[in-house]
């Protein structure tokens, strides 16, 4: 529920249902001061993973009703919302370990998503392979998204 929480305040602060990445990091990085703004940005990943959001050359979207999120008054999100990384993540870790940057490896996996209209971890192991970084621990991340995404079970 605090990610949910958490998720909802730029886009009840914008009154807004799509933001652009900026905006949506401004508000927790700047206007709130709860994470640094490379933690917001993380926080875009997480969500994407856990269906809250969506993310297409318009902007973020938010998946589910923001304006019926309660946002108490002293509400402030605890950093497990970073501990339960998405597949994506996990996967984006695996990569880092390459001597590419993280901002050319995630602008080549949301290429990927994008040309292939798949989800941002599916991209991410679809990029790994590509770059012939497919470990046990990728091939099973993309299995999970995909069985998770489809209800079927892929072998």
């Amino acid at each position: 529920m605090s990610l949910e929480i958490t998720v909802a305040v730029p886009f009840k602060q914008h009154g807004e249902q799509t933001l652009s990445p900026g905006e949506f990091v401004v508000a927790l990085a700047v206007d709130r001061e709860w994470f640094s703004p490379d933690q917001a940005q993380r926080l875009i990943d997480i969500a994407e993973g856990k269906k809250l959001l969506v993310r297409d050359d318009r902007g973020i979207h938010a998946q589910f009703d923001h304006t019926s999120v309660s946002i108490p008054e002293s509400f402030e999100p605890s950093e497990s919302i970073f501990r339960d990384q998405s597949a994506f993540e996990q996967i984006l870790q695996i990569l880092e370990t390459t001597s590419e940057s993280k901002q050319s490896t995630v602008a080549a996996i949301n290429e990927r998503q994008q040309q292939l209209g798949i989800t941002v971890e599916t991209a991410a192991a679809v990029y790994a392979c590509e770059r012939d970084i497919s470990t046990d621990k990728v091939r099973q991340l993309a299995r999970q998204e995909l069985e998770k995404n489809d209800g079927e079970r892929y072998t």
